[in-house]
């Protein structure tokens, strides 16, 4: 699928923020992993294409530091928490009401992030995410910041050296992804069973399955899907894409 033209908005702090468009619909937002961005994450894979292809208006945000989101080098601009305060800024700008919420690793967090800040989609799917990533967030990340702290030192076919590669790839600014990981923040048990919205949890087989099936069991209302795959490599099934699309589709009750 080519890319959409790039829109922008305002983040609550005045910071442009970016995302793209397809599909006519029911809207569904959609929020990438760290380093990659929202045209890898969710054109290159097929799960945007899908899901339009099946009646949806599809959002994909650039997360702050992300892609074609502002990348500001000032820690100012990284405060807890601030890129669900971007989501939820975003659901604003575009009058958001009857929508899907997505979200893959990062964005899976950010996601969390936002039910439990009070956001009420009509359904929301998390991967790549599982329980004990979710409730102790913050300060989290040391194998990112291993690699972006040490570019140009990893063993030849290491996974940080792959994921240098990937950096590159994305155009990644190692800066601006550094203080985008002091943003990251916990989710209290209370407060992920505190969540009403029906929600998909979806881990890769390889990656780690019982703490996904521990988060769906946190959630008031959830359900476990296991794809094949790593986590990164999990992202890009198209079982993922099924999964979320057939949940996307399910009637009330």
């Amino acid at each position: 699928m080519t890319p959409p033209p790039v829109r922008h908005f305002a983040g609550g702090d005045g910071v442009r923020l970016a995302y793209r468009e397809v599909g006519d619909g029911p809207p569904v937002l959609l929020l990438h992993g760290f380093i990659t961005t929202g045209s890898l994450a969710w054109l290159s894979s097929g799960h945007a294409e899908r899901l339009a292809a099946r009646g949806h208006r599809v959002v994909m945000a650039d997360l702050r530091g992300h892609g074609d989101s502002s990348r500001p080098h000032d820690p100012a601009a990284y405060p807890p928490d601030v890129l669900a305060d971007d989501a939820l800024a975003l659901v604003e700008h575009l009058g958001l009401g009857d929508y899907d919420l997505v979200g893959y690793s990062l964005g899976a967090r950010t996601v969390i992030r936002m039910l439990a800040r009070g956001a009420t989609p009509r359904r929301a799917a998390v991967g790549g995410a599982g329980y004990g990533q979710i409730i102790h967030s913050a300060g989290s990340g040391a194998m990112f910041r291993h690699v972006l702290e040490n570019r140009g030192r990893h063993a030849w076919g290491s996974r940080e050296w792959l994921l240098e590669g990937f950096l590159r790839k994305t155009g990644g600014d190692p800066e601006a992804l550094l203080l985008v990981l002091d943003t990251l923040v916990d989710t209290a048990p209370e407060q992920l069973a505190a969540i009403p919205v029906p929600t998909l949890v979806i881990e890769g087989s390889q990656d780690d399955p019982d703490s996904g099936r521990q988060l769906a069991a946190a959630l008031q209302d959830a359900v476990f899907v296991e794809v094949p795959g790593d986590h990164i490599g999990a992202s890009g099934t198209p079982e993922l894409g099924d999964a979320i699309a057939g949940f996307l589709d399910r009637r009330p009750g």
